[in-house]
């Protein structure tokens, strides 16, 4: 018989976050997948947990995922963890659970800690409706432009970003974006938690003062203002993204989801300036 595949999520500060049940499916399981085998080494260490670790990180994941496949099809039992939250949410795993389902193998979810999810529930946003994108590309030019497709959605935008590119996020995010209301979380559920709140500009003036910045932050941007809509001409709408650095095919396919027209339809209007 086939082993199960776990997915845990573990804590993303506090020890005392871990469940009862992933306490127990850890202390059961033949092995344990993790990206660092020192940092889960401490996890288990609190938890009296002693298991064999392989190291299953996104360099080593396309090779490591087809030899743990062969453990779980011989019959052994495998977690697979994250160095902290919920494995594959910005983290490695997608390619081992994806295989595991096409091998028609059992994975089963032990939810717990997330950091953007704890982050929501105390920003004080709408969670009516939001979009979590992971970490924010680490160029400019990229970032920008991202930026700019997720403008028009009606959802707070939920991102991650390094303590070393928060100021230039916060500036991209300014100049895209406009005055929107941020939240910044960081050191969720650590000793020196944190969140700040105030528009991309205060809190880019903020940070810039401290003496150094530590912490990956979740980034939480409000939803813009609803408008009776855009009444700038739609070639015009298309030039602009353009120059702002957004190449030409995607420029076309980002004002017509924002006018809810066929990108054809875009083309022959822009084409016809």
């Amino acid at each position: 018989m086939s082993g199960t595949l776990y997915v845990v999520a573990t804590p993303i500060g506090n020890l005392e976050d871990i469940s009862a049940r992933a306490v127990r499916v850890l202390g059961e399981v033949d092995l344990i997948a993790c990206e660092d085998t020192r940092h889960t080494r401490k996890l288990l260490d609190h938890i009296r947990v002693s298991k064999p670790l392989v190291s299953y990180h996104e360099h080593n994941e396309r090779d490591r995922a087809g030899e743990l496949i062969a453990e779980l099809k011989a019959g052994k039992s495998i977690a697979i963890v994250s160095d902290a939250g919920t494995p594959l949410i910005a983290d490695p795993g997608y390619r081992l659970v994806e295989m595991a389902r096409q091998a028609g193998l059992v994975v089963s979810p032990l939810p717990g800690p997330s950091a953007f999810i704890a982050a929501l529930s105390a920003a004080g946003l709408p969670t009516d409706a939001f979009l979590f994108h992971g970490f924010l590309p680490a160029k400019s030019g990229q970032r920008r432009k991202l930026l700019q497709e997720l403008k028009a959605l009606e959802a707070t935008l939920v991102f991650y970003e390094a303590p070393h590119r928060i100021l230039e996020a916060l500036e991209d995010i300014g100049e895209v974006l406009g005055q929107r209301q941020i939240v910044l979380a960081r050191e969720l559920t650590k000793v020196h938690e944190e969140f700040l709140h105030g528009t991309a500009g205060e809190l880019r003036a903020l940070l810039a003062e401290r003496p150094s910045i530590k912490g990956e932050f979740a980034v939480m941007v409000a939803k813009g203002e609803a408008t009776e809509g855009d009444t700038t001409p739609i070639d015009e709408a298309v030039e602009k993204l353009i120059e702002s650095g957004v190449p030409r095919m995607e420029a076309l396919k980002t004002v017509a989801r924002q006018r809810g027209l066929s990108k054809r339809e875009v083309y022959r209007k822009w084409n016809e300036r």
